[in-house]
């Protein structure tokens, strides 16, 4: 009897190591490993923690599971654990269920989206994921804050059928904690496996965090195994993430990698009149509202809640008064040569003045050379801003900055940032 049950455990270990030599290695530690393995008359038989499990075992692994058992002269069956143990087991979801943090967000179409020419792909893209199954998987989002990437997974996530997931990388992190402190990490890995379209909005977030990072990247390889959708959005492209080995960022780049670029002016105006704001007065501001989603939607609430506190209408000059620590200053040239003068030290009397001190003439001379830069005025008008100088003086100015420059790379980079500020 001891020779029968030892040789049954021999063909188990033999079985057991026939398969893990055909399978990633990742997969078979999360998937099959946990399994339980017995032989009952010529039937292997793998016992499976809960249903979910069994299943995805059934649709993913069943092909080299069954070749194994073939090759041993034997019939395969995936099953589930059906006899009660007397400690509960972490991740038998009968004894134990993972509860989600729920969270509240507003339903987005997709034509909440203000598309532009340059987010006319990653927009089409979503939209084809949403539709249906699609051959490149992940969908990975990136761009600058504020330029709508949560806005489109939550457009995704609204318009995809059947089950979708989404988390923020944060919620990941937390909620993987959580459920390890709780002792239902499988009941969590069941939960994020059981979707037809997984999306992970943010995932800088889950930068550094080791453990987290090995559970998330084997629930990418595992969705994708099942052909589920996965829908990331990030800051970054997937070759510039910190804190994410080669291996998460090829995974990550191996789908569809797409980027959204910041809100333009008319995108700027379109969100404002559509928030109610005045036609004339989001013409107004439009250019002088950073390129920011997230700052948009603040001058939104702003210019609401002071339409409705003061019960008053909302004017131009209201607007400019109200969001006055938001906007940015006006860029005609009598306000940069103004405010260059504030930066070089010397009183805009002065530049217009005839005097010829060094520290002065140098001044006037970066100013002209920022106008040139920073403006499409002609030389005479950048003349008539800097004290009524005409066309040769400015030329002269323009040539002696530019020689001087060349061998003061102080002096360059100030120019140049100057130059940037007032474009």
């Amino acid at each position: 009897m001891q020779a029968v049950a030892t040789k049954t455990m021999t063909n188990l270990e033999t079985i057991r190591g026939a398969i893990a030599a055909k399978m990633d290695s990742a997969a078979f530690s999360s998937w099959v490993a946990p399994l339980d393995f017995r032989i009952v008359d010529n039937v292997l038989v793998l016992t499976a923690q809960n249903q979910f499990s069994a299943d995805f075992i059934n649709s993913v692994h069943r092909n080299i599971l069954e070749s194994v058992a073939n090759e041993h002269g034997l019939q395969l069956k995936v099953g589930v654990r059906g006899v009660a143990v007397a400690e509960p087991v972490a991740n038998d979801n009968n004894v134990q269920q993972y509860t989600p943090v729920t969270s509240m967000a507003d339903a987005c179409a997709f034509n909440a989206f203000v598309s532009t020419d340059e987010n006319a792909f990653v927009l089409s893209a979503c939209k084809k994921l949403a539709a249906g199954s699609v051959s490149f998987s992940p969908l990975f989002i990136y761009g600058p804050a504020g330029c709508g990437k949560t806005l489109l997974a939550r457009c995704i996530r609204d318009a995809s059928a059947g089950r979708v997931v989404m988390m923020t990388g944060g919620a990941f992190v937390s909620e993987f904690t959580r459920s390890l402190r709780d002792h239902n990490i499988f009941a969590f890995k069941d939960y994020c496996r059981n979707c037809d379209t997984f999306i992970l909005d943010d995932v800088n977030a889950l930068a550094g965090k080791r453990a987290t990072m090995d559970e998330f990247m084997q629930l990418l390889i595992d969705l994708r195994a099942a052909g589920k959708n996965i829908v990331l959005t990030s800051n970054t492209t997937p070759n510039n993430l910190t804190g994410f080995d080669r291996r998460a960022q090829s995974l990550f780049a191996s789908g569809l990698v797409a980027d959204v670029v910041a809100p333009n002016e008319n995108v700027r105006r379109v969100m404002l009149i559509r928030a109610g704001t005045p036609a004339n007065v989001a013409t107004a501001l439009a250019g002088r509202i950073v390129a920011d989603g997230n700052m948009i939607s603040g001058v939104v609430n702003k210019i609401q809640a002071y339409a409705e506190l003061m019960n008053t209408e909302i004017t131009i000059d209201v607007a400019e008064r109200l969001l006055a620590d938001t906007l940015k200053k006006s860029k005609t040239p009598i306000a940069m040569v103004q405010d260059m003068c504030d930066k070089l030290g010397v009183s805009y009397d002065a530049v217009c003045s005839a005097g010829r001190n060094r520290a002065l003439v140098l001044a006037r001379m970066i100013m002209m050379a920022v106008l040139h830069g920073a403006t499409k005025l002609s030389l005479s008008e950048i003349g008539q801003y800097v004290g009524g100088r005409d066309h040769a003086t400015v030329m002269y100015a323009l040539k002696q900055i530019e020689k001087t420059a060349a061998t003061d790379l102080v002096l360059n980079a100030q120019i140049s940032d100057m130059i940037a500020e007032y474009k």
